[in-house]
């Protein structure tokens, strides 16, 4: 009876769950912060996320396909966090990207009963709470006013937790399960200053290497406008894509759209 409800239920709540996630990175240093020997910035930023692929957040649950948009997955949003820090010394680099979620989704389900039990309706609702982090050091290769460019390698860390609840016929049944990876990645950012103010940037990572995901890559590109000294703004688009599959947990995906970010600049 258990199996028989998560199997409804996932097929209807689990796309709920992945309507955001993976971070973006900070917008580079502005030409001031590049002229001293180092750099810290903080950008709190938004990335309006559509989703496809496939998950499983049960081990003993199906594996259902996703294919859904930002506008249609934000109503069961509940909370969500996006946050860079990135820091610089001398040549040296570290980007610290971290992300929470929350969502939930909650349906009326009907069930065709068995020789046991009457065919019956339930109320199911799903609960997912997703946390990432991604943290890189490296070296910047070229430094010069014009143009940076920074080798990067780190770890991509995920967890996700889910929880679901089915309550009928006077019952209430709930089952939960977590589970998480960590996978390194090797990367590259490029910085391109057009104008005092306006610069361009574009950064990329690849990694899992079958040691837990058989592959995650992501891509980055943003336009950046500089306010002041240690106000910026960014705008641009974001894909990162994972494919991690063990113990029967399912995490196939692919999530892209517009980011935004606003940077301030210590």
């Amino acid at each position: 009876m258990k199996k028989y409800i998560l199997a409804c239920a996932l097929s209807l709540c689990v796309p709920q769950v992945l309507h955001a996630a993976d971070s973006v990175t900070a917008p580079p240093e502005a030409p001031a912060a590049r002229a001293s020997d180092w750099a810290l910035q903080i950008t709190p930023y938004l990335w309006a996320t559509g989703v496809k692929g496939k998950v499983s957040p049960f081990g003993v649950g199906p594996t259902v396909n996703v294919d859904r948009s930002f506008s249609e997955g934000r109503d069961g949003l509940n909370i969500a966090g996006f946050v860079n820090v990135w820091g610089r010394y001398d040549r040296f680099v570290l980007s610290a990207d971290m992300m929470y979620t929350d969502t939930s989704d909650e349906n009326t389900y009907w069930f065709p009963g068995t020789s046991q039990l009457p065919p019956f309706e339930a109320t199911g609702k799903l609960n997912t709470r997703q946390f990432m982090a991604t943290v890189q050091g490296g070296y910047r290769v070229v430094d010069t006013p014009a143009f940076t460019f920074d080798a990067l390698a780190g770890i991509r860390l995920w967890h996700v937790s889910s929880e679901i609840t089915a309550s009928g016929l006077g019952r209430s049944i709930s089952y939960d399960e977590s589970f998480g990876w960590v996978d390194p990645v090797v990367g590259a950012r490029a910085f391109f200053n057009v104008t005092d103010r306006l610069s361009v940037q574009a950064q990329a990572d690849i990694g899992g290497f079958d040691v837990n995901s058989d592959l995650t890559w992501s891509f980055l590109s943003t336009v950046n406008y500089t306010f002041t000294e240690h106000l910026s703004f960014s705008a641009g688009y974001k894909i990162v894509d994972t494919d991690y599959e063990k113990d029967g947990h399912v995490y196939d995906t692919r999530l892209s759209g517009p980011v935004v970010g606003l940077t301030y600049r210590f």
